[in-house]
């Protein structure tokens, strides 16, 4: 499995500049194993690197447009491996960070479209909070 894992993972930077390392491999097995955005808040404790290290790395991922990153409400910085442009929601109560596989009708003549946040109240807090 680990075999496979690493496999996708040199797919995943196969034309880049990327050189693979031990922290750089970590990192990206993270993202390929959830489907979800997520912050170093939520995998610091899975990493043997530290917070210096995570950053630097994925800014490289960034450049080379292997990773997507936006900030939520609660000032965290999301990250997610680059797939397809999707729609991202934001609670505005608990800062919870749903993806959206709905398409999106919104395009702006001229502009390219890669990522669309969407704010509001998830059905959760609206159940909780009668919103």
């Amino acid at each position: 499995m680990i075999y496979l894992r690493m496999k996708n993972i040199e797919a995943l930077v196969s034309n880049t500049n990327i050189k693979l390392t031990s922290a750089r491999v970590a990192i990206l097995e993270i993202f390929a194993q959830t489907s979800k955005p997520l912050s170093y808040e939520d995998i610091k404790e899975d990493l043997l690197m530290d917070k210096a290290t995570f950053y630097r790395n994925i800014s490289k991922f960034e450049e080379e447009n292997i990773i997507n990153s936006f900030e939520s409400n609660d000032k965290k910085r999301y990250f997610e491996i680059k797939k397809n442009a999707h729609s991202h929601f934001i609670c505005s109560l608990c800062s919870k960070v749903e993806c959206l596989n709905e398409k999106s009708n919104i395009s702006l003549p001229g502009y390219k479209i890669e990522n669309i946040i969407i704010k509001g109240i998830c059905n959760i807090c609206m159940k909780d909070n009668n919103a």
